[in-house]
């Protein structure tokens, strides 16, 4: 098997497919036999044997002496608290079971999970279909966010241009959620000898799936990150207000998780380069956990020392003025609306350990995390876009430039379908009125009716209650508005 098997432990938070589990079972056999080899020479006589049956490695045992071995962790599906028993007999041999001529051997204890695996089976499918759900959602949510935000030109500030790469690091969590499940699925298919050829052929899209799997999701995290240093900054110190320092926000969105997961792929590649990577493979996953979870701490405690200046601030500015609980409201509304910006929800099991898939427990921080995890982009995107005063007032300006357009064009076929000739323009009043805008007064002029579109709309910008050229920042250049 070479070096390339050297850690084969399934911890308890992994899925592994058939294959897999198959391939690490084959690492265990390979790591016994070499144990035997090594112990074969010091085996007195009138004792039994070590030996591989397929499952277990069993040490050397004194004759008559019942053996207990921890069930393998090796086994996904055992539960690896308990034990395997095998006994051996006085003439120094494994116990047999005459009626099948097989070894004795008691999985009852290792076997408990197996019993209402059906159970778990049917707790995966529903989670399956739940952030399936969910990342389709958010994703089709944040693809119009990202569109709105680049459209608009009066839009474009250094806060919603780290919106945009928020949104960008959302997409690409879901996308390469779904890549990452489909050639997982396609590689499980490869399941027989004849297949062989292909699923090995499969293993290096496999790989990198998984790798671009880790990357984005931690990218996803340090973006998260970043949306809290630059709130934090604008509260508090104000020295990132500046365009100029988007790059260095840009390199800790997608550059600092590009180093520890290049690390954690060299590490992967040379020691534990056991099929898909799709397991965890022991302590190597810390190499791109650990910063996540650190990303994850800093950004709650952000949100804490924010949340802490909001209520303050909050208290200060109306005390006297509202009643404490619409000051309660108001301070729960706020809080409220920064929790998906800032991942709080991580937050909630994050200090606990992955239990037993068969306990409540398990099943209701997964069925949590699954919502949230997956959902999240989606209320990022309804909360910091669609909710937006000033994306709202683009998108209003452009549908009422739009209907503009469309009544001119309309109105421009009346007349060359009545004969054609001039058009005069005084007063118009259209149905644009129902939003409350009407054109000022332009001097009757004649123009050519190919021209009256272009004409007419350079009166646009002159639109009474703020113009086109003020709109919603009142004239102030739209970057320092954006702040």
């Amino acid at each position: 098997m070479g070096s390339s098997i050297l850690v084969y432990r399934i911890d308890a938070d992994d899925v592994i497919t058939r294959d897999e589990q198959i391939y690490v079972l084959i690492g265990a056999h390979a790591k016994c036999e070499r144990k035997i080899k090594a112990q074969i020479a010091l085996v007195k006589a009138g004792d039994c044997i070590p030996e591989w049956d397929g499952i277990i490695c069993w040490p050397q045992s004194r004759a008559g002496q019942l053996v207990s071995v921890l069930c393998p962790e090796y086994i996904y599906d055992f539960n690896h608290r308990g034990r395997a028993y095998r006994q051996c007999d006085a003439s120094g041999h494994w116990e047999q079971v005459h009626s099948v001529n097989r070894t004795w051997a008691n999985y009852t204890e290792c076997t408990t999970y197996l019993n209402s695996n059906y159970k778990s089976q049917e707790v995966f499918k529903r989670l399956h279909l739940m952030y399936t759900v969910g990342y389709s959602v958010s994703l089709a949510s944040l693809l119009v966010a990202v569109f709105i935000l680049c459209y608009f030109k009066r839009l474009h500030c250094t806060r919603n241009y780290i919106h945009i790469h928020l949104f960008t690091s959302f997409i690409c969590r879901a996308v390469s959620i779904f890549v990452k499940d489909a050639v997982l699925y396609t590689v499980s298919g490869y399941s027989s000898a004849s297949d062989s050829t292909a699923m090995t052929s499969h293993m290096a899209g496999c790989k990198v799936a998984v790798t671009f799997f880790l990357y984005f999701l931690a990218t996803n995290h340090f973006w998260i990150l970043v949306e809290g240093l630059y709130l934090h900054s604008l509260i508090f110190m104000a020295f990132l207000s500046d365009k100029n320092y988007l790059w260095a926000l840009i390199i800790i969105g997608w550059g600092v998780p590009a180093v520890f997961v290049s690390i954690w792929v060299s590490a992967r590649a040379s020691l534990a380069d056991t099929h898909c990577w799709d397991i965890s493979a022991g302590n190597l996953k810390w190499i791109y956990q650990v910063p996540i979870l650190a990303a994850i701490v800093v950004n709650f405690l952000l949100f804490i020392n924010i949340v802490r200046v909001l209520a303050s601030k909050l208290w200060e500015t109306n005390t006297g003025k509202l009643d404490p609980r619409q000051q309660y409201r108001k301070l729960l509304k706020s809080t409220l609306v920064l929790m998906p910006l800032f991942g709080v929800h991580y937050m909630v099991f994050m200090a606990l350990p992955y239990t037993e898939v068969t306990g409540l427990l398990w099943q209701v921080q997964m069925h949590y995390e699954m919502f949230f995890n997956s959902s999240q982009g989606f209320f990022v995107a309804f909360i910091y876009c669609f909710c937006n005063g000033e994306v709202q007032t683009e998108v209003k300006k452009a549908w009422l430039r739009r209907s503009l357009t469309q009544d001119i064009k309309q109105k421009s076929r009346m007349t060359s379908s009545a004969g054609g000739g001039s058009c005069y323009y005084g007063g118009m009043m259209s149905h644009t009125t129902m939003h409350s805008v009407s054109l000022s007064v332009v001097t009757p002029r004649s123009l050519s009716v190919g021209g009256v579109v272009a004409t007419s709309l350079s009166y646009y910008p002159s639109l009474p209650n703020g113009s086109l050229r003020q709109g919603y920042c009142g004239g102030i250049d739209p970057h320092k508005c954006c702040f």
